[in-house]
């Protein structure tokens, strides 16, 4: 088993190699996190990789169950690979179906996707699925609009939407997945710059908003807002899509009770107050491609913070698979420290 990727938050490690034929790996759940595209951050949250293993295999479940082709094979524990049923207890580690990355070329400052235009299968498809439910505060829409980079038609809105508004429908929104910073894009540019026909982008976008239906309706009962999400998706050798990396948890989505955040957009909230924030939003607009190079390393958040996110990870997971994995304070309980937090 060879390492093909340490990312901030996951380690990706090959069985059998995709090159030929779709491969098989595991995908190594860490305790790291990333935000604003930083990359690793300086901490480690406790637990955070096993509890994002165990939500996204049961949200992974559900869908084979309905279905819907993913990569999930099961989750690994004492050699075997077995559904969550079956665990003894939670693992961090998944098997799943791996697929070629091809990247697009970086040529004076633009990213070229030609290469994606004579592929016919068994590869990542470049582009991030992002639905939206809601509108928090700190959406990027927001400063999409009044940039203008965004037009409300784009999202089929007849007037400027308010901070926390919950939407009539949810709303589809793309951006790239294999650029250094992610670039946001229009329906008719995701699905240009990918070489999709219409069929296929049009049955990617309705299996985007059934997984969308399906988190809300293991959230509801416990009086969870699913207010956005992101989906990622690869052709398998004959060209039909399933859904990738993970889907549901909250590094993927943002969770919210009352407003309140349940998931790392926590740790968002508390470094935008900081001086940092400043110096690498300044830094991406200066300069999109290296501005990691321009900025200060990431500062150091208080050990409380970083717990209360541990239990909140902890207890989501409990709560969402319906079984208590972790020795962690209840639901409400997390709740509550994040409420005293921020």
């Amino acid at each position: 088993m060879k390492l093909l990727k340490a990312g901030s938050v996951k380690k990706v490690y090959v069985i059998r190699d995709p090159q030929e034929a779709v491969g098989e790996g595991r995908f190594v759940f860490t305790d790291n996190y990333s935000v604003f595209d930083w990359g690793e951050m300086p901490q480690v949250i406790p637990n955070k990789g096993a509890a994002l293993s165990i939500i996204g295999a049961f949200f992974f479940e559900k869908l084979q169950s309905l279905g819907i082709k993913t990569h999930y094979l099961g989750l690994e524990e004492e050699g075997r690979i077995k559904n969550l049923d079956e665990l003894k207890a939670p693992s961090p580690v998944m098997a799943v179906k791996l697929v070629r990355i091809i990247e697009p070329t970086l040529i004076d400052g633009q990213y070229d996707y030609s290469v994606f235009k004579g592929l016919k299968g068994n590869f990542l498809i470049p582009l991030e699925f992002i639905y939206r439910n809601s509108l928090p505060e700190g959406s990027s829409v927001f400063r999409r609009l009044k940039e203008g980079s965004l037009n409300l038609s784009d999202l089929g809105l007849e007037r400027m939407p308010e901070v926390g508004e919950k939407l009539k429908r949810p709303i589809l929104d793309f951006s790239t997945k294999l650029e250094k910073t992610d670039r946001y894009l229009t329906e008719r540019e995701a699905k240009e710059l990918a070489f999709l026909n219409d069929q296929e982008f049009e049955e990617i976008k309705r299996t985007v908003l059934r997984i969308n239906d399906l988190i809300n309706e293991a959230l509801s009962p416990y009086n969870l807002e699913n207010e956005d999400g992101k989906v990622e998706f690869a052709f398998d050798e004959n060209r039909n899509p399933m859904v990738v990396d993970v889907v549901g948890t909250p590094d993927e989505c943002r969770f919210t009770f009352e407003g309140i955040p349940l998931s790392k957009e926590i740790l968002r909230i508390l470094y935008r107050k900081t001086k940092w924030y400043e110096e690498i939003e300044r830094a991406k607009k200066e300069d999109p491609i290296n501005w990691k190079k321009k900025a200060s390393p990431p500062p150091l958040l208080p050990e409380r913070a970083i717990e209360a996110v541990s239990y909140l990870y902890q207890a989501l997971a409990n709560t969402i698979s319906a079984k208590r994995w972790f020795d962690a304070p209840s639901l409400e309980e997390s709740i509550q420290m994040v409420k005293e937090l921020i």
